[in-house]
């Protein structure tokens, strides 16, 4: 359900079940976790790519086996461990970046949500429909959406459950490069090794201080950041990063 290739420092992760359009149940979630753990301490993996098998990135949260809940409480459980999955996501130490194509819906916009960047493909289209169901988006999407589009925009989608495409998405900011039809993966993949070529502990280092200084006030924030990089400034990359701008070369970069 979850495959992991390993390509030039970039760990590939394909939701591999095209013929459900590449739903999201407890096992992806759990498969997701594990790879999560697989990935994090190995130092040749200094970036992620999401991505989807098929003919989309994933049509959302897996209906067949929600269906199969008889009692609220099943569903409590479900979300939580979708939630879980994508909250390791959000706050893994190494960049990720989703390559979305055709539709990302439900759940798998949360997923795409949770990734660092976003690629998306040209026509892809991209939505919350839960209000359509009688329901909310429930893992991380009435959340996370709102701290990545205006208000006023995050608003409409989730409360009329309509999709806007890719175009409108990269204009909004929710995606930050349009690939053409065919190539998110590709286009994903030369934007993670960008990625890859800084310092493992400041590239941990920056999305900490982006993420968890949005949730400060902004003196806090700047202290915050100000006691970081004085941490950074003692790591081996700091010195083999300023050798190596002397030197015109790229840095040799070793997350010590």
């Amino acid at each position: 359900m979850l495959r992991t290739e390993l390509r030039d420092r970039i760990a590939v992760l394909t939701l591999d079940r095209p013929g459900q359009l590449n739903a999201i149940g407890s096992e992806t979630a759990a498969q997701l976790k594990q790879a999560l753990a697989d990935i994090r301490d190995n130092d040749d993996v200094r970036a992620l790519v999401i991505t989807g098998a098929g003919r989309a990135f994933s049509a959302g949260a897996d209906l067949g086996e929600i269906e199969s809940f008889t009692a609220p409480g099943q569903f409590r459980a479900f979300v939580g461990r979708l939630t879980e999955a994508f909250a390791l996501l959000e706050d893994f130490p190494k960049p990720s970046v989703a390559a979305v194509h055709g539709f990302a819906f439900g759940g798998g916009l949360e997923l795409a949500l949770a990734c660092d960047l976003r690629v998306a493909e040209r026509g892809t289209r991209l939505g919350l429909p839960e209000m359509k169901l009688g329901v909310l988006p429930g893992a991380g999407g009435t959340q996370r959406l709102p701290r990545l589009l205006p208000p006023a925009i995050a608003k409409q989608m989730i409360l009329t459950g309509e999709p806007i495409d890719a175009e409108r998405a990269h204009a909004l900011g929710l995606v930050n490069e349009l690939a053409e039809p065919g190539g998110a993966l590709k286009s994903a993949e030369a934007l993670a090794a960008k990625l890859t070529a800084g310092a493992p502990l400041a590239l941990a280092a920056g999305k900490r201080l982006i993420d968890y200084g949005l949730g400060m006030d902004l003196e806090a924030a700047i202290a915050y950041e100000r006691e970081t990089v004085a941490v950074l400034f003692s790591t081996e990359d700091r010195a083999e990063g300023l050798k190596a701008f002397r030197e015109r070369r790229p840095g040799d970069f070793r997350g010590v």
